[in-house]
């Protein structure tokens, strides 16, 4: 089965073009302030409007408030959630729209019973756990943590580049994977080059 792509941190018009063109399933815009990927829902929603079928938007929370999670979602139906933060399932359902929940994984961590607390869920990403960092560490997890069989769809994410993103399909054969900087020139900024690496490695690996 193809893995599926998600390019996250998209903050502008260009390099959202760009990773659709070379075979982006979905692209990630992340709302949260502290973030240097940050964009704002005004822009990100120009930025939807203009993409072409079949790419999901995928709109990332951190224990956000509900003004603030729906002052995006209200600019487009298209528009997937991924709860980044501590939300609970209750939480993640109540605004009604497909979700992913981010499991940050360490050591000693059960998995399975993680993901079983979000049954609800479209999809359960994986990401590396670093304290302090709600996400986009650029450190890869340990593998061989993660069971065979989950309830769940894997979104695999944690410090993917182009170099290791074949050994990782191979390893993990997740549903999907998920890259940020480990495809940029800059923080927010994506490099033509590496985007069609990655996406070609993970589709075609």
């Amino acid at each position: 089965m193809t893995c599926r792509v998600k390019i996250c941190g998209i903050t502008n018009h260009e390099d959202a073009q760009m990773a659709c063109r070379y075979g982006a399933d979905a692209l990630g815009f992340v709302f949260y302030e502290k973030s240097p990927r940050y964009i704002t829902p005004e822009t990100a929603n120009s930025i939807v409007a203009s993409l072409p079928p079949f790419v999901t938007p995928v709109a990332l929370f951190v224990d956000a408030n509900s003004d603030v999670i729906d002052s995006v979602i209200k600019g487009s139906s298209r528009w997937m959630i991924q709860f980044h933060g501590t939300e609970s399932e209750s939480e993640c359902v109540s605004y009604q729209r497909p979700y992913m929940k981010a499991l940050r994984i360490k050591k000693g961590d059960d998995v399975a019973a993680l993901v079983s607390g979000f049954l609800s869920a479209t999809a359960i990403l994986l990401d590396a756990y670093k304290a302090g960092v709600p996400g986009g560490t650029g450190e890869v997890f340990d593998w061989s943590l993660i069971p065979g069989e989950l309830p769940k769809p894997v979104v695999l994410a944690g410090g993917l580049t182009p170099e290791n993103i074949k050994e990782a399909i191979k390893q993990v054969a997740p549903y999907a994977v998920d890259v940020s900087g480990g495809v940029e020139l800059s923080k927010g900024i994506k490099s033509e080059p590496k985007v069609q690496e990655f996406i070609s490695g993970a589709k075609c690996g």
